[in-house]
Order: structure tokens, then sequence, then C-alpha cells
């Protein structure tokens, strides 16, 4: 034996200790409790208080405060919870699972961060009383009781976000750990925060138009600072999906990457520049690199964990401002299809000079042909449904059929690239052979490597032929692209750890090759699997990635169960779509309405 492990992991799978389920289940009850009891007060005059503290914002902002409070609670939550999941993220790049929602410190601030959405969105819904009716799109509740729709649909986010932590523990028991960020309950978690930045932006729009009426906005100039401010937010939210990339320990196809980027971009800068005006779209691509750069800052050189980066932007931004000079921006949905082609090509290529110098892989030519099939009908549609948003917000959305169509068509080019994304196959009876070579110490052994792999696993330009080895302990993520020797060899650039808890392993992805091969993998007794050692010389077969990313997942789970339990998240992450869309079309048909009523009917800005 070459290596072999320090200590082995302890920390337990398949869910959560029973004593932190139980203290969490009681702190979140006793605190919706005191909710509970604040709003009943409120409604019945027994406590002004929480009238008082809307009004003081209110006056300050030129808003209600039924608008003011939960944009309050908005901005402190998704900024606590971004930097709790980004801090979550590289804990467990750089240590692996932890035993349950209370042993990880960054738990505390997701949870802190998502509460605080859900109380945000229930503020608009209970702070109306009297019978006052919180905008022209408000919802009847009960015979006096009106609540915004967008407060609504932020009160939904919360909880949509909150049920994923129980479920995530659940799905732990069921099928074990998934340790990675595109297990379906996390995307509950991230998705439900990312949506209501859009929720928050709408209810704006209709504390805006409430105010209208009577005789109160803000100056032009804040009213855009803010607006774009509110973009660069849901930029941010909707990055987060990328993550695992941004860290350089994606657990899948590469083509991803760029698909990610256009649907953010797409959809977010359109919408800024054609809602908020001249400036807006780079604004928000500026806000967001200022909050991404000090959240990655805290976490890497503050904190010390595993170092991250993440997408430009900015480039996308000047194309969707650039090409808004035309007379296109008169045409929205035109608008927003041609921006979404201009980001999903020439935006792209800028992406690809910003990723080549600061992510961890480059963009090679093994993916391009396919990153770009993916990518430019996804940028496409996220374009045309930014363009939808931002019509909506000026109460000017097409006829509801060519709405359905857009936003139907959207969800079906974006699950057509997922699903094509997610399709990856395994060499059969394909093997690499290693010659190690001990580098390190006995305390922190490293190797360096040389790797041969079997005839036709790798062409002449894979997307990746690497080594990465991560979770020891605290130290990060390593990587090394290995360089190429020969038709089939390759050999390391750099030292990497084997021994202790890391996991070191050979990655493949080429084309729709995604394989590995462990080199070294610790003794997991509560998984009750054995070491894999790293010793001088040997050959092994490949295996899913998969197999070794997340050796915490049960492989012997009901395929029924498994698919009963992704179609339950799935139809939950479907409801949601369908909320904004609600939401947004409800306060567009009213804003058309208040102001055909007032003698200013919108122009037409379709086809013509």
């Amino acid at each position: 034996m070459f290596i072999t492990a320090a200590e082995p992991a302890t920390a337990p799978v398949g869910g959560a200790e029973l004593g932190q389920v139980l203290g969490l289940s009681i702190a979140a009850t006793i605190v919706t409790g005191i909710l509970l009891v604040i709003a009943w007060a409120h409604r019945t005059h027994r406590i002004d208080w929480f009238d008082k503290l809307g009004k003081r914002l209110g006056a300050q902002y030129g808003e209600p405060g039924w608008s003011t409070i939960p944009t309050m609670f908005v901005a402190s939550s998704l900024i606590v919870a971004l930097l709790g999941f980004m801090w979550d993220v590289s804990l467990h790049a750089g240590r692996g699972r932890d035993a349950g929602p209370l042993a990880n410190p960054a738990h505390y601030l997701i949870l802190y961060g998502l509460f605080a959405l859900f109380i945000a969105g229930m503020s608009a819904i209970v702070y109306p009383r009297d019978g006052e009716k919180p905008g022209i799109a408000s919802v009847r509740i009960t015979r006096s009781w009106y609540a915004p729709v967008s407060g609504i649909f932020i009160a939904a986010c919360g909880m949509y976000a909150l049920i994923g932590f129980p479920l995530d523990d659940i799905w732990h028991r069921m099928f074990g750990q998934d340790v990675t960020l595109w297990g379906p309950t996390h995307l509950m978690l991230i998705g439900g925060a990312g949506l209501s930045t859009a929720g928050i932006i709408l209810l704006n729009r209709e504390a805006e138009i409430h105010m209208r009426g009577r005789g109160k906005a803000l100056p032009v100039w804040l009213k855009t600072i803010m607006n774009s401010i509110a973009f660069g937010g849901l930029l941010i939210g909707l990055s987060v999906f990328q993550a695992e990339f941004d860290f350089g320990i994606a657990q899948f196809r590469m083509v991803f990457a760029p698909m990610m980027i256009v649907a953010a971009a797409g959809l977010t800068l359109v919408a800024a520049r054609l809602y908020v005006g001249v400036g807006a779209a780079i604004g928000a691509a500026v806000f967001f690199l200022l909050m991404r750069g000090i959240i990655s800052f805290v976490v890497t050189d503050v904190m010390g964990e595993a170092h991250h980066v993440f997408p430009l932007y900015l480039g996308s931004a000047v194309i969707v401002e650039l090409l808004a000079i035309s007379r296109l921006r008169h045409k929205p949905l035109w608008f927003g299809a041609i921006a979404g082609l201009a980001i999903g090509t020439v935006g792209l290529v800028i992406e690809k000079l910003w990723n080549d110098q600061v992510f961890q892989f480059p963009w090679t030519q093994d993916m391009w042909l396919e990153g770009l099939l993916m990518a430019v009908p996804v940028a496409i549609a996220s374009g045309l449904c930014g363009a939808l948003f931002a019509m909506g917000l000026k109460g000017q959305l097409p006829s509801k059929s060519v709405g359905r169509v857009i936003v139907t068509g959207s969800v079906l080019v974006l699950s057509a690239s997922v699903a094509n994304g997610l399709y990856a196959t395994v060499p059969q009876d394909e093997s690499a052979t290693f010659a190690l070579t001990q580098v390190g110490t006995t305390a922190e052994p490293e190797v360096t490597a040389q790797v041969t792999l079997s005839e036709g696993v790798a062409d002449d330009d894979p997307t990746w032929v690497q080594i990465t080895a991560w979770q020891g302990g605290g130290e990060g993520v390593v990587t090394d692209r290995l360089r190429r020797t020969g038709d089939n060899t390759y050999e390391s650039t750099k030292p990497v750890p084997v021994g202790g808890n890391w996991k070191t392993l050979l990655r493949v992805q080429d084309g729709r090759t995604l394989a590995a091969v462990p080199i070294f993998l610790p003794a997991d007794p509560p998984l009750k699997v054995g070491e894999v050692p790293a010793e001088a010389s040997f050959t092994r077969d490949f295996v899913p990635e998969i197999d070794i990313l997340q050796r915490e997942r049960k492989d012997d789970s009901s395929a029924l169960l498994w698919g009963a339990a992704n179609m339950v998240v799935l139809l939950c992450s479907l409801a949601i779509i369908l909320g904004i869309c609600v939401s947004v079309s409800r306060v567009a048909r009213k804003i058309e309405e208040h102001e055909a009523s007032e003698g200013s009917a919108p122009a037409p800005t379709l086809t013509s």
C-alpha cells in the first residue's frame, strides 16, 4: 500500500440526527407562533407599532407600508442567504457532508434568509387592514381583507424554499445524501429565493401605481438606481444554479455552463433595459459583480473556505444596451428574441474569454457545437421571457395566447436542453493505468501522476482530463488539468493530495462521456465502505462520476419512489413558475385598465 487514510469519515448519512430535527422543528414552531400573534394583533388593532413602522418607512421612500416593509426584509434576507449559500457550498466542497442542519454554521444564515423571505411576503399580505386595497391588482382574501398579488407570490416563494429544508432531510433518509447543488430539494431552496426577487420587482411596481394616484413618486434617478439594483438581485438569484461550475467541482457536463449563463442574462438584462431604461442592464451586471465579488472575498479570504469565481455578464449587458439604441426597442418581443440571439452568440464569446482566464477549466472546442445548440435556443427563449416580464410591468402584455406560447415554449426549450445535458455515457470495460510518485510528507501526502487511458476513451480535444481532490477537511478543492504527453497518456502539472479524508479521482469529460476513476477514497464507516488506496501503480475501471462524487447516495432505492419524489418537486417548481406568470399577468391587465380609464392607454409595442 502506498498511501492510507489518517482518520475515517464519521459524519452520519441518511438524514440528520433526530435531536437536530426536533430542535429545528420546535424553533420553527415558536417563531411561527410569535409571527401569527403579531399578525393577529396588528389586524385587530391591538398593536400599532407595525402600522407606524410601515408609515415611517413609506414616508422616506414614497411607497406604502405593505411594499416598503417586504422590500426591507427581502433585501436583507437575500444578502444573508447568498452569503450562507456560498459558504455552505464551500464547506461541502472542502469538508464533505455535515451532521445535520444545525451542525453547519452556514445553514443558520440560509435559514434566516429563507424565513425572512417568507416573512416579507406575509407582511405584505397582513399589513393592509380596515378594507384597504393594496394596489390595483390586490386579491380579496376575506370580506374586508385584501393583499397585493405579488406579496402572495413572495410568500409562496418563501414557503417553497422553506419546505425544501425538511424535505431535504426526508430525501436523505430515503435516497442518501446527494452532495451536489443540483439535488432536487436543494433546487427548491435556491429556486424559491432566486425567483422571489422577481416578486419584489412586481410588488414595487404595484406600489408605484398605487402611490401615483396619490401624487407621490420617487425621483426618476433614484427609481432607476433602485430598479437596476433589483434586477441585479434577480441576476444573482438566477446565477446560483451555476455554483458548482464556479467552485470548479461541476458534477455535470460542461455544456450546462454557457446555457445557464445565457438563461440568466437573457431574462434579466433584457427585462431591465426594456422596463427601467438606459444603462439599467449595465447597472444590473455591475451590481451582480460587486455583490458576488464581496461574497467571494468574505468566503475565501476571510473565512478561509474553498475559492470560487463567477460569470461576467458585462459583455451581454453592453450588447443589450447597444441593441436598445436602435428602433427595435419599440418592438419588445423582437428586441427580446434578437437580444437573446446576440447574448447566446457574441455574449458567449465574451464569456469564454472571461471563463478561460478565471475559471478552473476552459471551454474547449469539444463542447462548443453542442453547447451552442443548447445555449442559443435557451437564450432566445429567455430574451422573450425577459421582454414579456418588462411588458407586464408596463401594462403592455400581448394577447394571452401569445404570452402562453412564449412561456410554454420557453419551458419546453429549457427542459429539452436540460434533458440533453443530463444525458451522459460511461465507457464500458475501459480503464486507466496510474503510476504515482510521492512528493508530499507522511502527515500531508501528495502525489503526481502518470496516466494512461484505454484506447478511445478521449479524443484529441476532450473537454477535460483532470484530477480532482475535494472534501479533505477545509483546504478547499484541488484540481489539475492534466498535460497530454501522447495519444492516450497524460501527466500531472502539480501535486494533488491523497490520504486523510480527501476524495481524489481522475475525471474525463469528452463529448457525452462523463466518467471517473478513483485514485484515493477514505474508509467511511457510516457508509460501510472501505478505503480505496492510492498505490504506487494500479489499473482501475471507469465508473459514473456520481458513484464517486456522491458516495453517500443509496443505490437500492425503489425506482418508483425515486420517480414519484422527483415528480413532486417538479410539480412544485412548475407551480412557482405558474405563480409568477399569473401575478405578472394580473398586474399588467390592471395597469392597462387603470391607464385606459385615465385616458392614457399604453402605446402599442408589438409586431408592427
